[in-house]
Parts: structure tokens; C-alpha cells; sequence
């Protein structure tokens, strides 16, 4: 992408980009999730986003769901149904085309890429536009605090840059010999203290990105060669190159449930592999040496390897009865923690 186009996308924005008040808010953002199997957490997180008072449409990509549960989102929407777009018939594009193909159809002058597993409590969309007023002449990209049931930080909200060498860290745990050293640094953040106000951060989670659509634009919106995951690492990364702005807010917290949708777990884990290798030889083919990118390719493929092996032998055990029911119990416990946190 040339300078002129960031130059040209940075204008517009000053021109067109309504100022980041409190009255620019209203009904001034439209909602992206995409959606694969996601179960019955899908009707909640759309409810979740349709009561935020600055959405002016929740855009639905169904990349595979029942009719039914399509169908019934649309009586839960009640008299908010005219906000509700479900763009269906297509097949399972991929989260990176979802998210552009919902883009193409959103009607906001802000574009909010939510997972379909995530529940926004009321108020958490003004609080992330809020955080942003003082970057409104930028090109700029805000995330929230992803949190999990049980009220901790979740893995993913913040995030060092992926690079073949942070990798090799990762999937050697070499930083272990020294975990608070400069060069052992983890890729996610969430194992550290977090921060008490609006800061800069190099990667944010795909699971909640708020933009203009002007920096969407400006970026080319997701690179559809990520069939799914990777894709906001990699939005993150051009993002950062074309001189935008990344945020994370603490003042915005997301509750992410994760894993809800009903995809095989070793394919989605294939194509995780997938995207990092075709992230790495996008960007950092002529940065490191071949036999380092090597090294780092067969660890992966190592790593995924064992966690296919593990995941088969689990399964032959559960056959002949000699697994336990972990799944259940692990459902019931979230569902428990949920509803003390609605009583609350």
C-alpha cells in the first residue's frame, strides 16, 4: 500500500470523520460478527450489541448456522429487528472475508468487529470511543480488556508482535530460563500488570476491534488469504507499518467465552497453522534466515502433530469409557459463574 493511499485515507478522515463528542456517538457504529455453529451464545452476544445505544446496525455473516437459530435471532431483535442484517447463502468464507464482506454492507461511520462469542455489558461501546477522542486525527484501531467467566484476564487482548523469532520462544518456552528478561518476552500480555488507562499496544484481538471505517479502508480490511486466525495479527502489523494508531482500554471489559462454535477442534487448529506460516513468509521471509523460518515451520508442525496424536488418543479412550466427562462439568462450572456474575 503506497503513502499517497494512508496520505489520501488520513484526509478523508479529517474531513469526513465526525469528531469523537459524545453526540457523534449515537447510532454512529455498526457490529461485524461472523458466525460458524456458534450455538445459543450467538443470540447473546447480538442482543449484547443491539442494546448499545451507539449501534446503528449488527451485521450477521452466517457462515454456517440452523436456520432456526438465524431465525429466531430475528424475533429476540424484537423492534430492533430493522437493525439486524443477516448476510447468508454464501458458505463458509472464513473469518477474514466475513469480516470484509459484513464491512461492505455495514452503514456506520464506525466499523466493530465482535467474535460471536463475546458479550459487550452495556455502556462498553461508548467507553472504547471515548478512550479514542484523543487520536481522533489518526488512523486508529482500539481494543477492550477480554475477560473470562470467572472475571480474569483472558489470553489475547494484549499482545507483543508475532515474529518467527517470539515463536521460537513461544513454542520452546525458552522463556522460562528467564521470564522477566527484554528477550524473553511472551506474545500475550495477559501474565502482566494491566494497565490503568488508554495505552498504545502493538497487537490487539481480532475477538474486538473498533475502528472509523476510514482506517478499515485505509488498511484494505482483512487480508483474505487468513481462512481463520492470524488475520488480526496481520491487520494489526499493515496497520502499524501505514503509521496508525493501536489501543487497548482496561475501562472496556469484554466478556469472551471462546471455543463456542462447533468446527472440528483439529481443523481449526490446521488452519491456525496455516495462516501463521503464510503470515511469517508474507512478512518476514527476507528478515530472518531460511534455516531459522525452518526450524520455526517444523516446530509448528511438531507442536501440531502432538496435539493431533493426544486429541486421537483421547478420543479412543472416551470410546471404550475411559475418559472422563470433563466437557460437562467444565460447561456447568462456566454456566454457574455467569449467573453469579448477573447477580451481582
Amino acid at each position: 500500500m503506497g503513502i499517497s493511499r494512508v496520505t489520501q485515507a488520513k484526509e478523508m478522515a479529517e474531513q469526513e470523520a465526525p469528531s469523537l463528542d459524545e453526540d457523534s456517538f449515537i447510532r454512529s457504529v455498526s457490529v461485524i460478527i461472523v458466525s460458524y455453529w456458534t450455538g445459543p451464545i450467538l443470540a447473546r452476544s447480538v442482543m449484547s450489541a443491539l442494546h448499545q445505544s451507539e449501534v446503528c446496525d449488527v451485521i450477521i455473516v452466517d457462515n454456517g448456522n440452523p436456520k432456526e437459530d438465524l431465525e429466531r435471532l430475528k424475533i429476540l431483535a424484537g423492534e430492533d429487528a430493522h437493525r439486524l442484517k443477516i448476510l447468508t447463502n454464501h458458505g463458509n468464507i472464513g473469518y477474514a472475508a466475513g469480516c470484509n464482506h459484513g464491512a461492505r454492507a455495514a452503514e456506520g461511520k464506525y466499523i466493530f468487529i465482535l467474535n460471536p462469542d463475546a458479550i459487550l455489558p452495556n455502556g462498553s461501546v461508548g467507553k472504547l470511543l471515548a478512550a479514542a477522542k484523543d487520536w481522533e486525527d489518526e488512523l486508529w484501531m482500539i481494543g477492550g480488556k477480554l475477560i473470562n467467566p470467572d472475571g480474569s484476564e483472558q489470553a489475547g487482548s494484549r499482545r507483543n508482535a508475532l515474529t518467527p523469532g517470539s515463536a521460537f520462544i513461544e513454542m520452546t518456552q525458552i522463556w522460562r530460563i528467564a521470564p522477566k528478561h527484554p528477550m524473553f518476552q511472551r506474545f500475550n500480555r495477559h501474565q502482566t500488570p494491566c494497565p490503568k488507562e488508554t495505552v498504545e499496544m502493538p497487537v490487539i484481538s481480532g475477538a474486538c476491534m473498533l475502528m472509523p471505517r476510514e482506517t478499515f479502508d485505509a488498511i484494505g480490511g482483512m487480508d483474505e488469504r487468513y481462512f481463520l486466525h492470524v488475520e488480526d495479527v496481520d491487520f494489526c502489523l499493515r496497520l502499524g507499518q501505514a503509521g496508525g494508531v493501536i489501543l487497548f482500554t482496561p475501562e472496556a471489559e469484554i466478556l469472551h467465552y471462546k471455543s463456542s462454535s462447533r468446527a472440528n477442534a483439529m481443523r481449526i487448529e490446521y488452519r491456525k497453522l496455516r495462516s501463521i506460516i503464510i503470515y511469517f513468509q508474507t512478512h518476514f521471509k527476507d528478515q530472518y534466515p531460511k534455516p531459522f523460518l525452518w526450524l520455526v515451520y517444523g516446530l509448528a508442525w511438531a507442536g501440531f502433530s502432538f496435539r493431533f496424536v493426544k486429541r486421537a488418543l483421547t478420543r479412543a479412550f472416551g470410546i471404550i469409557g475411559l475418559r472422563r466427562r470433563r466437557g460437562a462439568r467444565a460447561l456447568q462450572r462456566a454456566k454457574a459463574i455467569d449467573r453469579k456474575r448477573a447477580d451481582r
